[in-house]
């Protein structure tokens, strides 16, 4: 019997904001890696997280993808086929913050998409904004990407009242194994102006560690939603210009390619 394939990475995320005006913010965070295969096992074998129900620790589908209570992964899946993306039985994995105590929010999650031979065949960027709204950007992973993986697609959702409406996200992606690393950058005006990133080291997914994670990192998911408000208060102050929120959109779809840059010097 193989070993799970869900996991915990501990690690920190860093944002850095390069113009009109300098910030930066730090702050050390945990992310599961949920096969979502493995979610029934999960539910059963875990006492301190639980799927579709309250715990300590819980993920729910109504926080991702359409928002629906059941059938996220069929969902994911047709994405892809839609995008001539099959990947048959091939397993999905979603990185992504779990709720803790009933509360979570995914500036965003990442679900890497392997084929029946475990091929790494695309990735889907889940990003979603304090509104409730949410768009999946589904991008192909060639065979020859490499172990980074440089991907892009242009910017479709409104996510911040500091940033345009249009632009666009470049990706770097080490995919999970011993070590994980997730890093966007928004780029406007042939330039970035955003950038964060996330880097982590995997633990066993077991109720040992999900205890520790809570000592660790108390509250986590409602301190990250509270850094949010603060740190855009903070940039208020510095005389950032706000811009308007277009017409809500729900749930959104949109797709992007594999990027033809290697931006070493750019990594958040």
């Amino acid at each position: 019997m193989s070993a799970p394939a869900s996991a915990i990475y501990a690690g920190e995320v860093v944002h850095k904001r390069l113009r009109p005006r300098r910030h930066r913010l730090r702050y050390s965070v945990f992310s599961t890696l949920i096969d979502l295969s493995e979610l029934p096992d999960l539910d059963r074998r875990l006492r301190l997280f639980s799927w579709n129900r309250f715990n300590l620790f819980s993920f729910h589908e109504v926080d991702h993808g359409p928002g629906r209570a059941g059938g996220l992964e069929a969902h994911i899946r047709a994405l892809l086929a839609e995008r001539d993306l099959d990947i048959g039985r091939g397993r999905i994995a979603l990185l992504c913050y779990p709720r803790v105590l009933g509360y979570v929010f995914n500036p965003l999650s990442v679900y890497f998409c392997h084929d029946e031979e475990g091929g790494l065949r695309a990735i889907i960027y889940e990003v979603s904004n304090t509104f409730q709204e949410r768009c999946s950007y589904v991008v192909p992973v060639p065979g020859d990407a490499g172990s980074t993986i440089f991907q892009s697609c242009r910017k479709q959702l409104y996510v911040s009242p500091f940033l345009s409406h249009g632009g666009r996200y470049t990706f770097h992606i080490d995919p999970p194994g011993q070590r994980t690393a997730v890093g966007v950058t928004v780029r406007e005006g042939g330039g970035p102006v955003l950038k964060a990133h996330f880097s982590g080291r995997r633990q066993p997914l077991t109720d040992g560690t999900l205890l520790r994670a809570l000592v660790r990192y108390p509250l986590m998911t409602w301190k990250v939603i509270a850094a949010i408000h603060v740190e855009a208060l903070k940039l208020w102050l510095k005389g950032l210009r706000t811009t308007a929120r277009p017409k809500a959109v729900r749930y959104a779809v949109a797709s992007g390619h594999l990027g033809d840059w290697r931006p070493s010097h750019e990594r958040a």
